[in-house]
């Protein structure tokens, strides 16, 4: 088997180009390469413009989500041998999000996502440091802890059709993110959530397709998180219903 392999490379240069536009690279790859690894090369070697995202190289800094071969995949932990018999890979940026350079795209409006659904715990009361920690048993952080693994890559982003035809849907990690502290023996801040939640663009959109699970590097099920908001969340309508006719009633 040939150890060369052709990486078409999406790029888009704002200042340059009216529309993005692949180009090509042949390298040589060894068992133990990664995308990022080959993006390395030829940033290194044919391309020292190219622009993308990354850090850790082990699967916790979620900052070089792309999609490969048409799936979103982090860089870092998707192998070129996996390629090999194709002879070709595709490397794109998570379009679903506005582009800013070749595979670099615009964290902004995910990242104000994440901070409108109150992403801490809000106490039930105020606790002095002199009381120590606030345990938990072992069945209380299980209710949450698959949650806390998320690493905000944004592949479950670029799965989701619903944020392909409506970039304002909340979207998975954040849906995902408010549940985890609602689900949080010690928060007492999920009506305030749940205004959130229960909007147009909240948890409502969801049609649970379910990709953005199957996409989840860390094996997060926010699919199931965001079916579970739903349920939760219909107390917390009807109560804002009934408030919004008694006002008016009074008015």
């Amino acid at each position: 088997m040939s150890n060369t392999i052709t990486l078409e490379v999406m790029r888009y240069r704002p200042d340059q180009d009216d529309t993005p536009w692949a180009q090509t690279f042949d390298i040589e790859w060894t068992q133990d390469m990664s995308i990022l690894d080959a993006l390395g090369i030829i940033k290194d070697d044919f391309a020292p413009e190219l622009a993308y995202r990354w850090s850790c190289r082990m699967e916790v800094c979620g900052s070089c989500g792309m999609v490969v071969n048409g799936v979103p995949k982090l860089a870092c932990s998707t192998f070129v041998r996996d390629y090999a018999d194709e002879g070709k890979i595709t490397i794109a940026p998570l379009d679903q999000m506005p582009v800013e350079k070749d595979l670099v795209v615009d964290v902004n409006p995910f990242v104000e996502k994440l901070a409108s659904v109150t992403p801490y715990i809000v106490p039930k009361k105020a606790r002095s440091i002199t009381e120590k920690e606030y345990k938990q048993t072992p069945k209380q952080l299980a209710k949450f802890k698959q949650y806390t693994m998320c690493i905000n890559c944004m592949l479950c982003y670029q799965a989701c059709p619903q944020i392909g035809i409506n970039a304002d849907f909340l979207g998975p990690a954040a849906i995902s993110l408010a549940h985890r502290y609602n689900l949080d023996n010690r928060d007492a801040g999920s009506k305030e959530r749940f205004k959130t939640l229960n909007k147009e663009d909240g948890v409502w959109p969801c049609t649970f397709v379910g990709y953005c699970s199957e996409v989840c590097p860390k094996h997060v099920d926010p699919a199931g998180a965001i079916q579970q908001a739903k349920a939760q969340g219909v107390p917390y309508w009807a109560l804002s219903w009934f408030s919004k006719e008694s006002e008016e009633s009074a008015s």
